[in-house]
Parts: structure tokens; sequence; C-alpha cells
């Protein structure tokens, strides 16, 4: 673990310095929290609605870190576990298929207001949106994030052989969706 995360944790466990600690811990990992929930969520107002859900357990729970792995590793846990409650939740308020939350989704990439890339980035990110949760998570913190498949495994929990093969599938799938994409 990184001495300025030790420090952080340090202080957070201090009441005299518990707030400007996590104001830092804010600092330091808002930011990456809300990109991987947006990627997943898409929506703006449901990226910031979770990350506040993620920094709100973070708060609840921080004494209570054991530091067997990394802050940010912890922190990827607690994002990963809200977006994908966020999202069956979403699912089950409405009473619709995943497909439908996919639809809306795609509607909110090709709408323009919620996304700023060019056409290329707008195809990929289609693209993504129709994999099965678990694979585009990890397609999203593989090809994105660039994280380790080592640290997938400790936020995920899962083993890294299994991550290396949905990742593969995902890519996969990309691949095919953005020829297929094309010839039409």
């Amino acid at each position: 673990m990184h001495s300025d995360d030790r420090e952080i944790i340090e202080n957070f466990r201090n009441e005299a310095t518990k707030n400007k600690a996590f104001n830092l811990l804010i600092r330091k990992y808002q930011k990456r929290v809300y990109w991987l929930i947006r990627k997943m969520v898409i929506d703006h107002d449901d990226a910031n609605d979770v990350s506040q859900e993620v920094f709100v357990r973070v708060w609840y729970h921080l004494e209570e870190f054991r530091q067997e792995s990394g802050l940010f590793t912890w922190i990827y846990r607690i994002a990963t576990n809200e977006c994908l409650a966020f999202l069956r939740k979403k699912k089950r308020r409405f009473f619709i298929p995943i497909h439908d939350v996919e639809g809306e989704l795609s509607h909110k990439i090709n709408e323009g207001n919620h996304f700023t890339g060019d056409e290329i980035q707008k195809k990929l990110q289609l693209a993504i949106l129709k994999l099965p949760e678990k694979q585009r998570l990890v397609f999203n913190m593989k090809y994105f994030e660039e994280i380790t498949y080592e640290e997938m495994s400790e936020i995920l929990g899962t083993s890294v052989g299994a991550l290396k093969a949905s990742y593969h599938h995902a890519v996969q799938k990309i691949q095919a969706d953005v020829t297929l994409e094309e010839r039409f």
C-alpha cells in the first residue's frame, strides 16, 4: 500500500484529522471511481449518485479496513458492488429485462447529451453495452483503467484465469459487433 494511503487511513482513525483525511481520500480517488461507474451506468447523474453511495460506504467502513489489500483495490471493490447493485435495482424497479436497460443506455449515448466522443468511440461504447455486466466491467477495467488482472482479481474476487477469459470473450464480442455494424 502506498505511504500516502497509510497516512490517510491513520489520519482518518484520529478524530482530530478524520475529516481532512477523508477529503484527501475523495480528492485522490473520486475521479477514478466516477469514471469506473460512468462507463457502466452511462448517465452522469446516475454515476454521481452511485459515486456518492460509494464514498458514504467508505466513510462508514474505513475504520474497519484491514489493509490486506490496497486502499484503491478496496474502494474499487465497493464501487463495483454499488454499480452492479444499482443496475440490478434499475432492472427490478422498472420491471425491465437487461436488454431494455441496454436500450435505454444506448439511447443516452446516441442522444449526444451524455456522450462527447467521436463516432468510433460511440460505436465502441454501444458495443460494450451489449456485453454481459461482468464482461463489461472486466473490459472497462482492463481497457480503460489499465488495471492488472491481479488487481482485478482482488477487486472482483475472481481468478486471474477467469478474468482473462472474460476479457478475451468481451474483445471478441466487441470486434464482431463493430465488424457486423460496419457491413450494414
